[in-house]
């Protein structure tokens, strides 16, 4: 049974040289007979927890892999919510809002990355540079 569903923002910041980025993450908590899961995907693929060094996520300047530390995050409420939530009854499920099956996918980068404060865009860009060299 899902218990939570939540979209969570995970920066990731490059210890060799000092890029930051971040990526969205689909999260699911959910318990079963064996205990409590959380099921971690990314653009609708499953990934492994970004939070373990399985799932660390590769600089995209260096190549380096970096557990990353959760930025925000919003709950999604799960069906059927609260009486009174507003909610509209699905008739012709084959044709309902048939723009929604042409829609480009909205990319787990697909955000303007989190200037990180005290680390200047001259020394990132110093360091970014001599990881490149």
């Amino acid at each position: 049974m899902i218990t939570e569903m939540a979209l969570e923002r995970v920066e990731f910041t490059c210890g060799r040289c000092w890029h930051d980025w971040s990526i969205d993450y689909d999260v699911q908590q959910y318990s079963d007979e064996d205990g409590a899961w959380e099921y971690f995907s990314r653009d609708g693929i499953p990934v492994p927890s970004p939070y373990t060094p399985a799932g660390a996520s590769p600089c995209p300047v260096c190549g380096r892999h970096w557990v990353g530390r959760l930025l925000a995050r919003r709950l999604i409420p799960a069906a059927p919510g609260a009486v009174g939530t507003p909610r509209e009854k699905v008739t012709d499920a084959a044709h309902h809002r048939p723009e929604r099956r042409g829609a480009p996918l909205l990319h787990s980068t697909a955000h303007t990355p989190p200037e990180q404060p005290g680390v200047g865009v001259e020394l990132r860009e110093r360091a970014s540079s001599a990881a490149a060299d």
